[in-house]
């Protein structure tokens, strides 16, 4: 007889239902705790890079790695906008190209304590480059010029004073909250407002980047190259998608870091007690090994049923598991980013985490399947039927 019929594993667990139920609620615990951090990764990654776009160009310090440590003076921002031919035209046949002023400041939270939050200094061709992607929730835009300011959605329950009326009080001036806006990405945690009233507060002179409009398939290589020689500029140029993957690679590689490494912890924990149930199963169940030996199965059949049964215990509990994180759903949190400013982003369970949790929990069941079915696969009919 080749091998055990399945229905004979899976009557087993339900006959032996408490063990079955304690052995899938701890692979499910490791399981929750794999998948709560796969889900944190792919909702911190899917925030920036899902909507980053490739006709957006970004032109930075060279050797700078973020918006955050680049600088670029007023007239490298003139020269940028003036003279790089590949930055579309709106109707009014100005470049679609704006200087902006990235900082991130100290303020309160509601929970207690406080965080850096990041202020962006914009220009009104900003609004233009993006398009729908930005729309104003509430209240109004700010006015060009004047001490207002716009505020993300994603701080709006998080961080204090960032309603429409509060205030803001920045080094020594004080701005006034007249809008809040939706918008793709990091955009949804940061403040914005007028670039030069920014800079003046701020006491930042130079721009941290000119945001510009090109063509999908523009060779911003090219761009870069054509300026290695020119002193007044060599800027670094690179599109906003892979400016965002390389923002997120860091950070989405350290909750896959912790989610794996405090996996393994509890998964040591899971398998320990799928071996002993699996152990005590076999020990209660030594009569019926004896009858499947003596009715013409040979080890590797009883070897390959005891692992396929405690396969299936991996794969409820990695269910089990998968299920207790999906209430948390698009629940919000936040984190700091490479530029040690607060980004709020939702908590996402994507098939390919739950399919990867699945996967590890079906891998935890057979490693602590293998010294229980190799014990049961070595008995001999005669040794099974005489234990009482």
């Amino acid at each position: 007889m080749a091998f055990v019929p399945i229905r004979y594993n899976v009557r087993s667990l339900f006959v032996r239902f408490s063990s079955t139920c304690l052995t899938v609620l701890a692979v499910g615990a490791t399981i929750a705790v794999f998948a709560g951090m796969l889900s944190l990764q792919q909702g911190f990654a899917v925030l920036f890079q899902e909507r980053g776009r490739t006709d957006l160009a970004l032109f930075m310090r060279q050797g700078a790695t973020s918006e955050g440590e680049s600088g670029v003076t007023r007239t490298q921002c003139s020269i940028l906008k003036k003279e790089v031919p590949e930055i579309e035209r709106g109707a009014d046949g100005n470049p679609l190209a704006s200087a902006e002023m990235y900082l991130a400041v100290r303020l309160r939270k509601f929970d207690g304590g406080e965080t850096n939050v990041a202020i962006r200094g914009v220009e009104q061709a900003t609004f233009a480059i993006h398009g729908d992607d930005i729309t104003i929730t509430e209240g109004e835009n700010f006015t060009p010029g004047s001490d207002e300011l716009i505020v993300g959605g994603g701080l709006l329950d998080r961080i204090a004073n960032c309603r429409v009326a509060d205030t803001l009080k920045i080094n020594t001036v004080t701005f006034r909250i007249v809008g809040t806006f939706a918008g793709k990405g990091g955009y949804q945690s940061e403040i914005w407002g007028d670039l030069d009233r920014l800079s003046e507060a701020l006491e930042r002179p130079v721009r941290s980047r000119v945001l510009a409009r090109v063509a999908p398939d523009t060779d911003l290589a090219a761009i870069e190259a054509r300026y290695d020689e020119d002193l007044r500029l060599q800027p670094k140029v690179i599109n906003e998608r892979d400016y965002l993957a390389s923002q997120t690679s860091s950070l989405s590689g350290r909750f896959l870091f912790v989610g794996r490494f405090l996996a393994l912890i509890m998964g040591i924990g899971a398998i320990f007690t799928g071996t002993n149930s699996m152990l005590a199963t076999i020990g209660a169940r030594t009569h019926e090994i004896g009858i499947l030996k003596a009715v013409g199965y040979q080890p590797r059949a009883i070897f390959l049923s005891f692992v396929g049964e405690s396969l299936l215990l991996g794969v409820l509990g990695g269910v089990v598991g998968c299920l207790i994180i999906l209430p948390f759903q698009g629940a919000e949190t936040g984190t700091m980013n490479s530029t040690f400013s607060e980004v709020t982003f939702a908590f996402r369970t994507t098939p390919t985490a739950m399919l990867e949790s699945i996967g590890f929990a079906a891998s935890l069941g057979i490693i602590g399947g293998l010294l229980p079915a190799w014990r049961a696969s070595r008995m001999t009919p005669t040794q099974a039927l005489r234990r009482s």
